[in-house]
């Protein structure tokens, strides 16, 4: 189960997602970034109570780099260990911007 909440301010728009980002879920999330894309000239992923991430939710995180590479970027913040290390695993920390909390 995930949820996400949005909240755009001055440009920014802040997904904030609770859960769990797998194979059921990252379709919801993908939705959520294509819908407000076009809004946002940088993106930023609260994921402090994100428990798990796939590699379904990972493409979606990369999609959304793509997507906003050429604007104001994305930033992850709020990372659990857990995914911090999934994060340095997959090599996602050196294309991503990782907010140290």
């Amino acid at each position: 189960m995930m949820n996400i909440s949005t909240h755009t301010d001055y440009g920014t728009c802040t997904f904030a997602v609770q859960g769990r980002i797998d194979t059921l879920t990252a379709p919801e999330l993908e939705q959520a970034i294509t819908e407000n894309a076009p809004e946002c000239d940088k993106m930023v992923f609260d994921l402090k109570d994100v428990d798990y991430i796939s590699s379904a939710g990972l493409r979606v995180i990369l999609l959304a780099h793509r997507e906003m590479k050429q604007k104001g970027g994305l930033t992850l913040k709020g990372l659990n260990p857990n995914i911090r290390a999934i994060m340095m695993m997959t090599g996602f920390h050196k294309v991503l911007q990782i907010e140290e909390s």
